[in-house]
């Protein structure tokens, strides 16, 4: 449990290395979406994502558009937290791969009680099954100690 909240934040990170170059790689994962759902006209919501939005009546597309934008906010406010971890408080590696088996296991549970309709199957989706099993091995690593390390 120190691992995962940490008495004392320090820059030292003592798990397995491994778990933190995927860590950055989610990082920059996590950014760029961000910044996807933010700028893109349509928030990604009909280029990537496949919702109908041409199907629906344009005020029902532009509040599907701001929700993804918003969204957008959020992942960033997570990235930018990331980048903080990367950058100066790498004692909390463990927490962040936490939050995001949190973020992506609510996703894939929530998709299953409110699913989504989409044309194709949406490249988040697939994300949801693959990325909570990556982030639970990549928290048990960052929670192991790595006697390698000085």
């Amino acid at each position: 449990m120190l691992l995962l909240l940490p008495a004392t934040i320090t820059n030292t990170y003592l798990g397995a290395p491994i778990a933190k170059y995927i860590f950055v790689a989610m990082t920059v994962l996590t950014a760029g979406r961000s910044l996807v759902h933010i700028f893109l006209p349509d928030g990604g919501a009909q280029t990537i994502a496949t919702f109908p939005l041409d199907r629906y009546p344009n005020e029902a597309s532009d509040t599907i558009i701001a929700m993804f934008a918003q969204w957008g906010l959020t992942q960033l406010m997570m990235g930018l937290f990331y980048v903080l971890v990367i950058w100066r408080y790498q004692s909390l590696i463990p927490l962040g791969w936490a939050l995001i088996l949190f973020e992506w296991t609510g996703r894939l549970l929530i998709g299953f009680y409110k699913p989504i309709e989409t044309i194709e199957t949406p490249p988040g989706a697939i994300g949801n099954v693959i990325v909570p099993i990556l982030a639970l091995v990549m928290l048990s690593l960052a929670l192991r100690v790595d006697k390698k390390q000085p």
